[in-house]
């Protein structure tokens, strides 16, 4: 618990660290993987090179200490933040590494300006949010055991499935080697393989691209130019291969609702989506599936979408190709703009709206659903990154 005094002192002090929180997050990663290299294998690579990392986390940083005092505006944040940590494998052993790595980066950006003082008093702040992180972490951990078909840590499961769904994407069919049980998770969570490539162990988080309820977890990976793990995946892993899986993660959930629901997704950002489509289907609510591709050849699940819609009058699905091919037959060409959604959208708004797909897409449709005043409680998305960069203009 931090004393009065401590909290003053956060309080005094938040400003100058927060203007130079970049700065101690460029000192901070690199300091860590130097003193404790084994911890390496929990970070993205391409994420850390791009930058995005350190800036989310410079931004966690001076979120949490301007709401020192008022820790329930955080709740979002956190349980993001522990969903992720979890699905990662984190542990309450990594917390000391972190603390003490960001203290000392502290200090080494900010020098003679850091105190004793202000040092206990930060440290106690890091160790505060430590323990709170620490205790969701163990009860999400906890949860995800007592599942049906669950586990903590993670376990082995063999390849039984590989299908090409567009000329980008490939989907694996995984099953436990020590169960037949069926796994339960909920719609729109992901899990991430752990890969030895190379010698080197590396963490990547797949989104669930099926329903939950089968003996088989299905993830849809897009192969990714020079990507480390896609390409891996995509020509190196065949029926019959292993993977370490974490159990299912993620708070970007389909939610128990009998409003209209948006998909809109673009691109890759289709996998949850189709998991979510696939639950909720059956419920007779009325879905609208807009989906948005360069074209035919990159546009997956689309024969199972077509299929659904078929069967259920309740599904409406809509295409958007970039740069449709001559055979291709979409609803609209171009993106998915204004008039797209506007013609489909009832007069109040009143749906439940999921978007996800790249980082521009995601910024388009999040001043979309601004401008056509859908209810911000009633907007769900997962997005990769500070969040300042959602709502730049795209």
């Amino acid at each position: 618990m931090l004393t009065n005094e401590q909290i003053a002192i956060i309080n005094a002090t938040v400003p100058v660290v927060g203007a130079h929180a970049r700065e101690i997050t460029d000192c901070f990663y690199p300091l860590m993987f130097e003193r404790y290299p084994e911890v390496k294998a929990y970070f993205n690579e391409t994420h850390q090179a791009q930058g995005a990392q350190r800036q989310a986390l410079a931004n966690a940083v001076v979120a949490y200490a301007k709401n020192i005092e008022r820790l329930d505006v955080l709740g979002d944040a956190v349980s993001l933040i522990a969903q992720k940590h979890c699905s990662l494998g984190i542990q309450p052993e990594h917390y000391p590494i972190v603390g003490e790595c960001l203290m000392a980066a502290i200090g080494e950006v900010l020098g003679e300006a850091v105190t004793e003082e202000v040092a206990d008093a930060w440290g106690a702040a890091y160790q505060q949010l430590a323990d709170i992180l620490i205790g969701v972490e163990a009860s999400i951990y906890e949860a995800n055991g007592q599942r049906s078909g669950g586990w903590v840590g993670d376990k082995a499961f063999k390849v039984v499935d590989k299908v090409q769904e567009s000329d980008v994407i490939t989907s694996f069919y995984l099953q436990p080697l020590d169960s037949s049980e069926l796994i339960d998770f909920s719609a729109g969570q992901y899990i991430t393989l752990i890969l030895n490539i190379d010698g080197q162990t590396v963490r990547r988080n797949y989104s669930l691209s099926d329903a939950p309820g089968k003996q088989q977890l299905r993830i849809s990976v897009k192969r990714e130019e020079g990507g480390l793990v896609s390409n891996y995946l995509h020509q190196q892993v065949s029926v019959g291969s292993e993977l370490r899986v974490t159990a299912p993660c993620g708070d970007f959930v389909l939610q128990d609702s009998r409003r209209p629901l948006f998909l809109v997704t673009g691109g890759v950002g289709i996998t949850p989506a189709v998991s979510m489509l696939n639950t909720a289907v059956a419920s007779g609510r009325d879905i609208h599936f807009i989906h948005g591709a360069i074209n035919g050849s990159h546009h997956a699940f689309k024969e199972q979408v077509d299929q659904l819609a078929e069967e259920h009058q309740n599904l409406k699905a809509c295409y958007v190709y970039e740069k449709p091919l001559v055979s291709d037959q979409p609803h609209y060409s171009g993106f998915i703009n204004r008039s797209v959604l506007e013609d489909r959208l009832p007069e109040d708004r009143n749906v439940d709206f999921y978007f996800l797909g790249p980082k521009p897409f995601m910024q388009a449709v999040n001043g979309l659903t601004k401008e056509l005043g859908i209810p911000p409680q009633q907007v769900r998305y997962e997005f990769f990154g500070p969040l300042q960069d959602l709502n730049e203009a795209s």
